[in-house]
């Protein structure tokens, strides 16, 4: 760079060290799809990052071959030379590049096609929210929300559907997308091959809050999902006080289930250990008591079209207790 143009742009290249971080930090984090965590995503990165280098490769050759092209010539272009140039260039050799992609790719079908090992995970999504349901290899099942949880090293079959419109089911450090059609059920097999917490998403716009409609994933040891999944099983640890006497008195328990109370709604999330979920609102809030009241309160604020209705009328004492309550329930 000579020394005039670098006086003329000083900060020239801490900006782009800093753009060349900020787009390689992007390639990594909890939901990041090249940064895969699972069998699955590892599989669609190796696809992806092949036909980058193949688009690259196309690119540079049609680069090269417009600036050979461009070249003053002392004569024109041969019949002959002009034949070849468009049966290898734009007949041959597309159709060969393009049919060794195809190949690659279906090669890649059986990977993501092989049968779970037992875990069986039906999940519905809903405006704006996702129901899941556990079937265990020995037919116990167990229903929560907005959250997933799975063995490492265990290949988990999802079973997808909606309720009211597409939604699309998409976990991206673990594997590809699948869309969430109703009256149709799609299948999706994962298998995490490293522990820890990632981000899950709805991929098709389904409404006014659809970019409010995540949810957590947790990738654990076999032993410690074990652990879990027998406590998922328990009733509510704190089944009665104040909090849950309001709670059915204003009408809660009409759509919500807590396990070991009366509470047995069906139209809603499942409750009974809401306690113990990484985030609240599918993803979209922190955990805890004082979220809980607001989103009581003011949840078609939080959460434009949700079909909750908010209960901003009630006395702040007592959304307070039921909030206080439901913040227990681990």
């Amino acid at each position: 760079m000579a020394l005039d143009e670098r006086r003329r742009w000083p900060g020239r290249r801490p900006l782009l060290v800093l753009a060349s971080a900020l787009a390689l930090a992007g390639c990594s984090g909890f939901q990041s799809a090249l940064d895969p965590a699972g069998q699955e995503a590892r599989v669609v990165a190796r696809l992806f990052w092949v036909m980058l280098v193949a688009g690259a490769v196309i690119w540079l050759a049609m680069m090269l071959l417009a600036l050979h092209a461009s070249r003053r010539r002392q004569a024109p272009w041969s019949d002959r030379s002009a034949a070849r140039l468009i049966l290898w260039g734009g007949a041959v050799t597309p159709t060969l590049i393009l049919a060794a992609l195809l190949v690659f790719g279906l090669g890649l079908m059986p990977t993501l096609r092989a049968p779970g090992d037992g875990l069986r995970i039906e999940v519905q999504g809903e405006q704006f929210w996702w129901r899941i349901r556990y079937t265990l290899p020995d037919g116990r099942s167990l229903t929560t929300a907005n959250e997933v949880r799975l063995p490492r090293g265990q290949r988990s079959e999802f079973l997808l559907t909606a309720q009211d419109v597409i939604h699309s089911f998409w976990i991206p450090a673990l594997g590809g997308k699948m869309d969430m059609i109703p009256g149709a059920t799609n299948r999706l097999v994962l298998e995490p091959e490293r522990t820890g917490q990632f981000r899950g998403v709805c991929a098709e716009f389904c409404g006014s809050s659809h970019a409010l409609m995540a949810f957590s994933v947790e990738v654990m040891e076999p032993a410690d999902f074990d652990a879990w999944v027998a406590a998922e099983l328990a009733p509510a640890a704190t089944p009665r006080g104040e909090g849950a006497a309001l709670f059915m008195a204003r009408g809660c328990g009409a759509c919500h289930t807590v396990r070991g109370t009366a509470a047995a709604g069906r139209i809603g999330p499942e409750l009974t250990h809401l306690a113990g979920r990484h985030s609240l609102g599918a993803g979209i809030l922190p955990n805890d008591a004082a979220t809980i009241d607001r989103f009581i309160r003011e949840v078609n604020v939080i959460k434009p079209g949700a079909r909750m209705p908010g209960f901003a009328m009630l006395p702040a004492a007592e959304t307070a207790a039921i909030a206080a309550w439901l913040g227990s329930l681990r």
